[in-house]
């Protein structure tokens, strides 16, 4: 989950008396999401929820069609990835997601004033509100699967002959090993590590597909790290992923270790164009 702060260039612009008649503070906004205009507290833009954002501050909507934008006023120019801050960020999503569906917004994303958050809203309503239909009633779930082992090359060392053999090769006591030699070792291990990797996720998904509307493999964060999955499923069906896992942890032996999270908002399953960091940039 991205963590930073995106600022917007755009300024609130004509006359404070034309911003103060249409609600347009000309503060900068924090926001947390993007959500439809029909669950926005009595349909009222202002309206607070019943949540605080940061340092206890209101959070309310600002509403331009179909879709709403859910902020407080930003606290600072630049907003610190602080512990307390990332929480209060995510017991707002928590609380919207308990409303309906969320688009949710990166920790750290700032508008510069309400009028520029009307525009990026009326701009991209359209492909807001479809999204919004798309991940109305899901949630998104995350699982880790790893391998719980001292070392992983000595892990592979003992179950792949073939390296094992190459390591004996290159590492033979008649002579020094070269740099090429060492090289394609490396190479070897690497593509053992992609090609397990491959194998091991084809057999969770066999089990989890069907219990997912869509998934998404990220980048391994590490050697010992065999897949790290974010699943898109429907709230409905939460215990039964739940149950999926243990029953494709039940394909694996001790040497695997399955972390499973969530639910959380879906970060993962918002197309990239509609990021509002990157709308307001």
């Amino acid at each position: 989950m991205p963590e930073g702060t995106n600022s917007c260039p755009l300024c609130a612009g004509g006359t404070p008396a034309e911003a103060a008649a249409r609600g347009d503070a000309a503060e900068e906004k924090y926001l947390y999401a993007i959500v439809p205009s029909s669950a926005v507290p009595d349909g009222q833009e202002g309206r607070p929820y019943e949540c605080c954002g940061f340092d206890g501050g209101s959070v309310y909507a600002i509403m331009d069609g179909r879709v709403a934008a859910v902020v407080s006023d930003a606290p600072e120019a630049k907003v610190r990835p602080d512990r307390r801050r990332i929480r209060a960020h995510h017991a707002v999503l928590k609380h919207l997601m308990s409303r309906g569906a969320v688009l949710p917004v990166c920790f750290g994303t700032i508008a510069q004033s309400a009028r520029a958050l009307r525009e990026v809203l009326r701009a991209n309503e359209p492909a807001f509100h479809r999204q919004l239909v798309l991940l109305a009633h899901k949630v998104e779930m995350g699982l880790r699967v790893l391998w719980d082992v001292p070392n992983i090359y000595e892990y592979f060392l003992s179950t792949h002959p073939r390296l094992r053999s190459e390591r004996d090769r290159v590492f033979r006591a008649d002579r020094a090993p070269s740099q090429e030699d060492k090289i394609e070792l490396g190479r070897l291990f690497d593509q053992l590590l992609k090609d397990e990797r491959a194998a091991h996720t084809d057999r969770v998904l066999g089990v989890l597909g069907p219990l997912c509307c869509e998934t998404k493999l990220n980048k391994p964060r590490g050697e010992a790290e065999v897949m790290n999955l974010a699943c898109l499923v429907r709230e409905d069906r939460q215990k039964e992923f739940e149950q999926g896992v243990f029953e494709a942890a039940r394909l694996f032996d001790d040497n695997f270790r399955f972390d499973f999270s969530g639910p959380f908002a879906p970060y993962s399953f918002v197309d990239a164009d509609l990021s509002l960091g990157r709308a307001l940039r």
